[in-house]
């Protein structure tokens, strides 16, 4: 008995494309970091990364051509500059992974979840396998170089205890004292301090490479946003006498020639927001303090107004690729009798 394979969905399409435009960049970039990477251990990672992102492009370039679907365009050869000097160290490009690779956990979930058909679901599944192990093998070369990052350490109390006043949610009065942080508050603002701080150190060396003064001022605004974001969250700890996540030795060189096209950096920058809009909502429904969570709502409008920004300057250059989409069905008919 043949299994009837039905077509893809809506949500099939969506998630096969993001991922295709998603690794198409990620091996755009890694290519251009296995350039100058000395680091043998980081080396193996990043060889690893770029390896992985080859294989999806093939995979899901068979499933796109079975289904009859226009391959994306995503990124070629033509994104990237080989030839471009040493842009970052040895340590930012490694953060760098580790940072997409969170972000890949997160994202390889939610496209299982919204996949129906076995074999899209095997996919995604093994995705969420290899990425896994990604992460985890960073993080053992990671923890083994002194680089993690660990979240802050702290006292907790040995029995079990229940919120008995509604003051336990509230934070927005200035004039009265806040509740301390608990663990979950204090793990978000950790994550979304780390984060920030590597997304404003991409839009810094993004802002110094490109030749477009529009592009510029955009990337410098969103190191900017950052640095203030930075600010708030880290305060929220301090003020809890928690010491906030530093970045270790991760920096960028003085160099101004451009390894990478616009198009691709300010895709980049823009998947970056719409990762950081969605930790900043999973971050405020999981705050109880209202305080925390009312900055993560704030935060999250400033960052979406900067993501619109740069997909303007994109659609402007013609650099914005659409996903598929129904037809307009009345404009269909009301062209049909033109085009008969």
């Amino acid at each position: 008995m043949t299994e009837h394979q039905p077509q893809l969905t809506s949500a099939e399409i969506a998630c096969i494309w993001a991922a295709y435009m998603n690794d198409s960049m990620s091996k755009i970039v890694l290519s251009y970091f296995l350039k100058d990477v000395e680091d043998q251990e980081i080396r193996s990672i990043i060889q690893y990364a770029f390896d992985l992102s080859s294989t999806h492009i093939e995979k899901l370039t068979q499933i796109f051509q079975k289904e009859k679907l226009p391959l994306p365009t995503g990124f070629t050869s033509e994104d990237v500059n080989m030839n471009a000097p040493r842009l970052y160290t040895d340590t930012f490009m490694f953060e760098y992974i580790g940072h997409i690779s969170r972000a890949g956990l997160l994202a390889y979930g939610g496209f299982i979840a919204m996949s129906a058909r076995k074999d899209i679901r095997a996919y995604f599944i093994e995705g969420l396998t290899e990425v896994t192990n990604l992460y985890d093998t960073g993080a053992d070369v990671s923890l083994s170089k002194g680089l993690f990052v660990r979240p802050p350490y702290i006292a907790f109390s040995t029995k079990t205890d229940f919120v008995d006043s509604k003051k336990y949610l509230s934070g927005l009065n200035p004039f009265t004292k806040k509740r301390p942080l608990n663990a979950v508050e204090i793990s978000h603002l950790h994550m979304n301090t780390q984060t920030n701080v590597i997304g404003g150190s991409l839009a810094l060396s993004f802002a110094q490479i490109s030749p477009r003064e529009n592009v510029q001022k955009w990337m410098l605004r969103g190191k900017d946003i950052t640095k203030k974001h930075v600010q708030i969250f880290t305060k929220a700890l301090i003020d809890n006498d928690l010491k906030p996540p530093l970045s270790s030795k991760a920096a960028i060189t003085d160099s101004t020639t451009p390894p990478f096209s616009d198009k691709l950096t300010l895709f980049l920058m823009g998947l970056l927001s719409s990762i950081g809009v969605g930790n900043y909502a999973t971050a405020a429904a999981a705050s109880q303090r209202s305080d925390l969570a009312m900055n993560y709502e704030r935060l999250s409008i400033e960052i979406g107004q900067y993501a619109k920004d740069g997909a303007d300057i994109m659609i402007k250059n013609e650099w914005l690729e659409q996903p598929p989409g129904t037809m307009d069905k009345e404009h269909l008919a009301r062209n049909k009798n033109q085009n008969s």
